[in-house]
């Protein structure tokens, strides 16, 4: 795809987000977590408006470059000149939590075998691995209502949410908000990896359950894990991951 270079036609904020936020798709590409064309991650722009990047709809997410995402607020209507469509349906649940989460900048929606997988256990997520330990400190359930592009549900999803940084929407996947877009990332990688393990011992014996106390203390660990930075611990190493292979998510 030919698309015109936008990096000197917005703010250098903006041109950094986008390149974060294409890098962030490609991720999710490879790792295996797309499904298609159909799920998003959206990133609010810098400043007082309610401004989002999305995904151009119909592509695929190793295709997605920091100049193709396509500018919306918050009934997504496209803000800037794209000849792209964007998916307002797909953009129900993403509006709904940037509305009442001000300290979050990202969200991050999947629609994996192994989440989906665990989203219909009736127990959800079970505390049996070091990572689930990480998902049960922030963790919340939203039930399934269907195909969620209804304004209606939002208000049920915003109180569901919460203040957790994960939420496993049932019969349907899983999502993580951060404060960047490197935070959301990280915590969808762990998230995603607590389900494939647990469905992956659950093919086993008998399960050990993690004590419950270590859950509480578990938002230290994480400190000490990344140093206190978060995702941005992660986030340089898979950009030069990305830029070995194929560095046109920067363009």
């Amino acid at each position: 795809m030919n698309i015109p270079s936008l990096k000197d036609k917005v703010s250098p904020e903006e041109w950094q987000l986008r390149v974060d936020l294409a890098a962030c798709y490609r991720l999710v590409a490879l790792y295996g977590w797309s499904d298609l064309v159909f799920t998003h991650i959206s990133a609010r722009v810098p400043g007082p408006e309610h401004h989002f990047l999305i995904n151009p709809y119909g592509l695929m997410f190793d295709e997605i470059t920091a100049s193709s995402l396509v500018k919306v607020d918050q009934d997504c209507n496209k803000l800037n000149d794209s000849p792209f469509p964007v998916n307002p349906a797909g953009f129900v649940i993403h509006s709904a939590v940037h509305a009442v989460r001000e300290d979050v900048q990202c969200v991050l929606h999947t629609h994996t075998r192994a989440g989906v997988a665990v989203s219909a256990q009736k127990d959800g997520v079970l505390p049996i691995s070091q990572q689930s330990t990480f998902v049960l400190a922030s963790l919340a359930y939203h039930g399934y209502e269907g195909v969620a592009f209804r304004d209606e549900e939002k208000p049920r999803l915003q109180a569901d949410l919460g203040n957790a940084d994960f939420l496993m929407l049932r019969n349907h996947g899983l999502l993580t908000c951060g404060k960047t877009i490197a935070d959301a990332f990280l915590s969808m990688y762990v998230f995603e990896s607590t389900c494939q393990i647990q469905i992956s011992a659950q093919a086993g014996g008998e399960l050990t359950q993690v004590d419950p106390r270590i859950v509480q203390g578990v938002a230290q660990a994480m400190k000490v894990q990344t140093g206190g930075m978060g995702g941005q611990f992660a986030w340089p190493a898979l950009l030069r991951k990305l830029d070995r292979t194929d560095d046109s998510f920067r363009q």
